[in-house]
């Protein structure tokens, strides 16, 4: 039929059609070089220094599917001292090129490719091996962090005091002095969910040293300490160094990078947080982290200095919102709830979806059995189903196993900060989640996201991409671990900053678990020598020679470099 109505055309319609053919084969030039500029991309590291090894015209189809990327030895210089504690993202030395209105200096800003530092960062002079949980919750070396602003300006609250070469944690802090303990115990009597297992995440605004946080993991509730790099002095740094979950972070013009509905509970205690300025849009940004509530909706509890509130589940209360005359709006539908890397503040109240039937507190299994269940949030992920998550959950108790294998030290007290760089449902986490650690989930924000069935879980993440610095101090985790993430990366993200920016946040004598295609095996090996690890290449569970294991450790160095510029 098209055929025939294309004889019947006029010819100067015949004619005019050239022209959008002429486009078309433009336009599939065009689209064919910049696929093979993404092609190349992968290839290209080190400017130019990537020998790809090729393939014998007589070589079989099996040698080729293994053929590895080759690349030259390199080596990289140490950064001077005054990098011992540098966040490439949060980094002071900048602060002034950014408003300090609403506090938009303490904000990710990370530098640009030309300023980034290719030098690896050395730790404090004196600088020892982390006391081991459960001991670091309540001691740490003063070598490690050694900052003295903090112990002078706070130890008359007992956040931390210095006793010879150690930072001791009487478990104190603005707003309990006499001890977090009774304090927890106040809050446990206004809120009985903090003890029958219903409320297992949290978040702390304004963390302190994470005495709260530090307590709450005695009482079966996994929290993430959250502040942000100011005058306050390496808070965070203070509660990884003790063991405690903890993130670089501020509420200022970007949402949190967590996904809607994901802590089960946030706690404020003089975090010095404007809560109703710029239209209340901070107490707009709890509210979205946070699930609906149904007992006692809209309840507020007193009890000395402690104030509760809860958030609501009564649907018909967000549709009131709707209204044009009342303020807060409720959020539109292109508003995506848990969009939240560099996503702008919105001033309106995200609503819950009434599809979602299990999103409030009190629908979740309680801990620990919230853990094995299927999330709800599953369904809206491509592919996301029971089968898949049963799957994966079988999958990684036989990874961890041969892990523990591999690393005899993972599930002692030598491993407590880990970090799972790509995770999808939180696999690992949950396979140790009977071990003395605790794991940082992350989910790229260029993958599906995964993260909302995490929290769900009643595990704890972020979201982030590796193309950057993590928001954390150096030497901050003892084991990070990798499961493709330079297959799924590297088109993006240059191998070596992503090595440095591992080498940054691993802990000296602390490991790293890459489990990665034979292709980029050999390459993260030479660039982890760069790094000065220490790395052996292992079978993975199944054996085979498609994907392998690098086994690294990172060896104790201190600085040959006295200068302050580099």
């Amino acid at each position: 039929m098209r055929q025939k109505d294309e004889k019947n055309l006029p010819q100067a319609d015949k004619g005019f059609k050239i022209v959008p053919a002429a486009l078309l084969v433009f336009a599939l030039c065009g689209l064919s070089f910049y696929l093979g500029g993404i092609f190349n991309s992968e290839k290209k590291l080190f400017e130019g220094k990537v020998v790809q090894e090729l393939s014998k015209p007589d070589s079989s189809p099996k040698e080729s599917a293994l053929q590895t990327l080759q690349i030259k030895s390199i080596s990289f210089p140490e950064c001077s001292l005054d990098y011992q504690d540098y966040t490439p993202c949060t980094d002071p030395r900048r602060w002034k090129k950014y408003g300090f209105r609403r506090l938009t200096h303490l904000e990710r800003h990370c530098p640009p490719r030309f300023m980034r530092k290719e030098c690896l960062v050395p730790p404090p002079n004196g600088y020892k091996p982390p006391i081991r949980w459960p001991k670091s919750r309540k001691e740490c070396w003063y070598r490690n962090v050694p900052y003295d602003w903090i112990n002078k300006q706070k130890s008359s609250q007992n956040w931390l005091k210095k006793k010879g070469n150690k930072f001791l944690f009487p478990g104190g802090g603005t707003m309990f002095p006499k001890g977090v303990g009774a304090y927890v115990n106040m809050m446990q009597d206004l809120i009985p969910e903090m003890i029958d297992g219903t409320i297992r995440t949290a978040i702390d605004t304004g963390c302190g040293v994470a005495s709260w946080g530090g307590d709450l993991l005695d009482r079966g509730i996994l929290s993430i300490s959250l502040a942000p790099r100011d005058n306050h002095e390496a808070q965070v740094q203070f509660a990884l160094e003790r063991g405690i979950p903890a993130i670089l972070g501020v509420i200022s013009t970007q949402r949190l990078p967590f996904p809607s509905s994901s802590f089960d509970m946030a706690h404020c205690s003089r975090c010095l947080i404007p809560w109703i300025e710029f239209g209340g849009v901070y107490l707009l940004e709890v509210h979205r982290i946070l699930p609906l509530v149904v007992f006692g909706s809209c309840l507020v509890l007193l009890q000395d200095d402690i104030a509760v509130w809860q958030k609501s589940s009564d649907y018909s209360c967000y549709e009131k919102l709707a209204s044009p005359d009342l303020y807060p709006a409720k959020c539109d539908d292109s508003i995506e709830p848990d969009l939240a890397w560099y996503t702008p503040l919105r001033p309106c109240v995200v609503a819950p979806r009434p599809k979602l039937k299990r999103t409030s507190l009190d629908s979740l299994q309680k801990w620990p059995e919230r853990l094995k269940i299927k999330p709800e949030r599953i369904s809206d992920t491509p592919g996301g189903n029971g089968n898949a998550f049963n799957r994966d959950g079988r999958k990684w108790k036989v990874r961890a196993k041969h892990y523990k294998k591999l690393l005899p030290t993972l599930g002692t007290d030598q491993i407590r900060n880990v970090m799972d760089m790509n995770t999808v449902y939180g696999g690992l986490a949950a396979a140790l989640i009977n071990d003395p650690l605790w794991i940082m989930n992350v989910v790229s924000s260029y993958a599906v996201n995964t993260l909302p069935m995490i929290f769900d879980r009643g595990l704890i993440g972020t979201y982030h991409d590796w193309c950057e610095a993590f928001s954390t101090y150096p030497r901050t985790y003892d084991l990070l671990h990798v499961d493709g993430l330079f297959t799924a990366e590297s088109h993006r993200c240059e191998m070596k900053y992503v090595l440095l920016e591992m080498d940054r946040i691993l802990r000296p004598e602390g490991h790293a678990l890459i489990r990665e295609s034979i292709y980029f095996i050999d390459a993260i090996d030479i660039l982890a020598k760069a790094v000065r690890w220490n790395c052996r290449k292992e079978d993975t569970e199944e054996g085979g020679e498609k994907e392998k294991i690098l086994v690294c450790q990172k060896s104790l160095w201190y600085s040959s470099n006295n200068s302050t510029k580099r």
